[in-house]
């Protein structure tokens, strides 16, 4: 059980630190993304910084790691169970192992010196692996802040935490698994941290908009 853990996770953190913004920022434009903007290699500093069609191929590629990661780790672990202490190992519990491995990777890659990108689009795909329609919620609730405030950051941070505001009940009531509510806490966490920033800038009302097509930048 111990080496499928560890394939799990590894498999996981290499999946999510392959840098998709970075790569398709250089194919798109001819441009290294962490030398513009925030520098980070996601879907906002790719859209802002190489185009529209660079964004969203940037996030299909970072959502689609989360996806596989999760995927993996549940094939991986098949039917097994293991129980350690407290902690019961199986199938749910490999797909959040899986995706926060990814979200780890993506945020700290090897490949390019421990950076990255904020893990959004990358936990997003975790979830939307374990619990498809509760993450594509999540998703719709990040859009529609994003499209009233025209803050991406604000977005991203509302659309991962109602992750844990959805799964509360649903665990509660024996829905979902314990293990994706603290998958969505732990993820939810670290968007934040990732996004400590922006928050500052936030608060200092002096964080950039997403500008519309047309508008004067």
């Amino acid at each position: 059980m111990i080496f499928k853990l560890l394939a799990i996770m590894l498999l996981g953190y290499f999946l999510g630190a392959i840098p998709f913004g970075l790569i398709i920022g250089k194919l798109a434009r001819g441009i290294d993304v962490r030398e513009h903007g925030s520098g980070k290699t996601g879907f906002a500093n790719v859209l802002r910084t190489a185009g529209a069609g660079a964004g969203a191929l940037t996030f299909a590629a970072d959502v689609g790691k989360g996806i596989l990661a999760a995927w993996l780790g549940g094939i991986i672990i098949g039917g097994s169970t293991a129980v350690v202490g407290p902690l019961t190992f199986d199938f749910q519990a490999a797909q959040v192992v899986g995706a926060m491995a990814a979200v780890v990777g993506h945020n700290w890659s090897v490949f390019i010196r421990f950076k990255g990108g904020r893990g959004v689009d990358t936990s997003l795909g975790g979830l939307i692996a374990m619990a498809p329609f509760i993450g594509l919620a999540c998703l719709a609730t990040g859009l529609v802040v994003i499209s009233v405030s025209r803050y991406v950051s604000l977005g991203s941070m509302c659309g991962a935490g109602s992750s844990i505001l959805i799964l509360i009940p649903l665990v509660a009531l024996g829905h979902q698994p314990v293990e994706y509510l603290i998958y969505g806490t732990i993820a939810t966490a670290l968007v934040i941290y990732q996004h400590r920033d922006n928050i500052g800038r936030l608060r200092a009302g002096t964080e950039r908009r997403l500008k519309l097509k047309g508008e004067q930048r």
